[in-house]
């Protein structure tokens, strides 16, 4: 809770000029409780901040992806930072495979064989090929060669945007974990009566004051 003083009323001066010695200021308190005054301090404890903690969250998820959800205990982004770039990391293997297949094809087809596997799809490995005319032409063979060439570079473009929104999330993360986040935004309204000593000629004033807690 924050607390806000605002004084509403004069003080009011009483006593007579002492000495800076006077220890009568320790026995006030006692005094003016016996009156029906009540004297409070206030003592408002922050949060200590760490301010290298984005930075560390963000360099261990740009070493290992998940290692700084993990750092900032978000244990639960974890499966789904690795299943993210994951996929996109084993759709790029795939389609880079598939794109290989059809280039060595392609460029087989141009020297003038007629063994490769795009050939004669029934084909088993180890026979040789009855067909006259291949199942999937070089026409098409090229097209999928492209198609599957562009369905890689997306892939890669894709895992490597995954890679940055995780360490992103890290030190965002990072970030909003060091603000102190209330859930209790209710506001409470309240007068107290109000002390103040002089520290030069330790006179007393008090009065009323209103106490905002929110």
């Amino acid at each position: 809770m924050i607390s806000f003083v605002f004084v509403l009323s004069a003080f009011i001066s009483w006593g007579q000029e002492e000495d800076i010695d006077n220890p009568a200021v320790d026995s006030l308190k006692t005094d003016l409780k016996g009156e029906g005054f009540v004297i409070d301090t206030l003592v408002s404890k922050r949060r200590s901040l760490n301010p290298l903690a984005p930075a560390k969250a963000g360099f261990y998820s740009a070493v290992l992806p998940g290692l700084g959800q993990i750092y900032n205990k978000r244990y639960w982004k974890v499966p789904i930072v690795w299943a993210a770039i994951g996929g996109g990391a084993y759709a790029y293997v795939n389609f880079d495979n598939r794109y290989n297949a059809f280039r060595t094809a392609f460029k087989r087809r141009k020297a003038g064989f007629t063994d490769d596997e795009f050939y004669d799809l029934r084909l088993e490995p180890g026979e040789v090929t009855t067909r006259t005319t291949p199942e999937i032409d070089d026409q098409r063979l090229e097209r999928l060669q492209n198609d599957r060439q562009n369905d890689r570079d997306l892939a890669l473009l894709a895992t490597i945007v995954l890679y940055a929104l995780n360490v992103v999330d890290a030190n965002v993360d990072a970030h909003l974990k060091q603000f102190n986040i209330d859930d209790d935004l209710s506001m409470d309204m309240e007068f107290q009566p109000y002390l103040e000593v002089n520290p030069i000629t330790t006179d007393p004033h008090y009065g009323m004051a209103l106490i905002v807690k929110f």
